[in-house]
């Protein structure tokens, strides 16, 4: 089998039997395998254009094969979505896509299941991508059922993608955002402030952010020294508007809540160090606390992290710190280029299973807020309930907290006039299709009451600076 196939086939292995992240795993089985440029770029390709479609391409395996996909053995249904794709998405020969897998499927799983993946793949390759589409459409149940066929989104992610851009009076942006998930993103860079200088070409938004130069960024991320990193744009923006949100006082304390794995930590501690400013980071997952050690490295000075649930943390030290991001553990919708296989994996379920999660570690981290202070509450989802409704949620009855304007905070930081939509409120969400970046959310909130930090605060012990 072709080295490229058989890496990304190797990829879709690992992803349906052990939830591995394709965008994890990719690079170093590429690496492993000595795949000369040109084929990693096939490799891909071909993992992240299967993974992207699996639920469109299930369709068409089901209604070739005449039977569900669940009834089909894991490790051939991988095989035949990979030939799939080849097959309606790509430009390799029929032929070759059709005996390569059939192959595969031999060696792996005997010639049973290899005459059954033959006779699939070959009603498959009998017909257009177009005669297929207008096929599996015509068999919907629904407007959105077509829809998710078409743009291979889950159903519930359409409505609760439709209900955000509604709130913001653009449903009618619905499909650009869906076309906008199943293109390959461009290789963004952060060039930390004070450590190194953005290179061309500038992106229009984040003062830090730049387009890779071409080609595998790798070597020149290796000669910064972890000075440039990868990273979105959109992140670059929420972790930025933190600082930006009000002048900066020498001594202030901020803190990274969830900092895993450590981008926005190393972006702000780069910031603070013009300001003499203390910066701690939380992540209660050692081996992403790991990770956020290993991205600190760039920066001098030391920034203490932690490893505590971060409500715990939050609880420990009220009235503390005057800045706090909390980039909440979420379902990660804006961010589908990026992670092909998450639509698929993602329900319902996980919001109702985050969105408390989100509200405790919002309402935790409000309580660590010195009097004046500033949370960044962030999400790299756009479904309302872990976004507006979670601030909502926190907000209510709450007369020490006030919201400010985001939306102006952003505008104010970016290089290029940006065009956010408005819900009504100050709030900001970022859009693929709209911005070129993850779809992050953003709202910033302000400890107001006066005695927050309690008798001691009021006679005059300043404590922000102890534990």
């Amino acid at each position: 089998m072709q080295p490229a196939r058989r890496v990304a086939y190797d990829v879709l292995r690992a992803v349906s039997e052990s939830d591995a992240y394709a965008n994890l795993l990719l690079p170093s089985a590429i690496a492993e395998a000595g795949l000369t440029p040109q084929d990693a770029a096939l490799a891909t390709e071909l993992a992240y254009g299967t993974l992207r479609r699996s639920g469109t391409y299930d369709a068409i395996i089901r209604t070739a094969a005449n039977r569900p996909v669940d009834e089909i053995d894991p490790a051939v249904l991988d095989a035949l979505r990979l030939a799939t794709h080849q097959l309606l998405a790509t430009r390799v020969a029929s032929h070759a896509a059709v005996n390569e897998s059939v192959n595969l499927i031999a060696s792996a799983q005997g010639r049973g299941a290899a005459g059954f993946a033959n006779a699939v793949l070959r009603r498959i390759a009998r017909e257009t991508p177009g005669e297929w589409q207008t096929r599996i459409e015509d068999a919907a149940r629904s407007d959105d059922e077509r829809l998710a066929l078409r743009t291979a989104h889950p159903v519930w992610v359409i409505r609760a993608m439709r209900r955000a851009l509604a709130a913001e009076g653009r449903a009618d942006e619905l499909e650009a955002l869906l076309d906008a998930d199943n293109a390959s993103p461009e290789v963004t860079l952060v060039a930390l402030p004070g450590l190194a200088e953005p290179g061309e070409p500038r992106r229009p938004y984040a003062p830090t952010a730049y387009g890779s130069p071409g080609g595998d960024p790798h070597r020149l991320l290796t000669e910064s020294h972890g000075t440039v990193r990868v990273q979105d744009e959109g992140s670059q923006l929420v972790a930025l508007a933190l600082a930006e949100a009000a002048p900066v006082r020498a001594e202030e304390r901020w803190l990274d809540l969830c900092a895993g794995p450590g981008g926005k930590t190393a972006l702000l501690a780069a910031v603070a160090r013009a300001y003499g400013v203390t910066v701690e980071a939380n992540e209660v997952v050692p081996a992403r606390a790991g990770l956020v050690r290993n991205a600190l490295r760039a920066v001098p000075g030391e920034v203490v992290v932690h490893e505590e649930d971060g409500r715990v943390l939050a609880v420990e030290h009220p009235a503390t710190f005057d800045r706090i991001l909390v980039d909440a553990p979420c379902t990660g919708l804006g961010a589908l280029r990026r992670r092909p296989e998450a639509r698929w994996r993602k329900t319902p379920a996980d919001v109702a299973d985050l969105v408390p999660l989100q509200v405790e570690l919002l309402t935790a981290a409000i309580e660590a807020l010195a009097p004046g202070g500033i949370v960044a509450y962030v999400t790299c989802s756009p479904h309302l309930a872990e976004t507006t409704g979670v601030v909502q949620e926190v907000l209510r009855g709450r007369a020490d907290v006030a919201e400010l304007d985001a939306r102006s905070v952003v505008s104010r930081l970016a290089r290029s006039p940006i065009d956010l939509g408005s819900d009504g409120s100050g709030r900001v969400q970022l859009w693929p299709h709209r911005h070129g970046t993850d779809a992050m959310f953003l709202a910033l909130l302000q400890r107001t009451d006066s005695d927050a930090r309690g008798d001691s605060a009021a006679e005059g012990d300043d404590t922000r600076g102890t534990a």
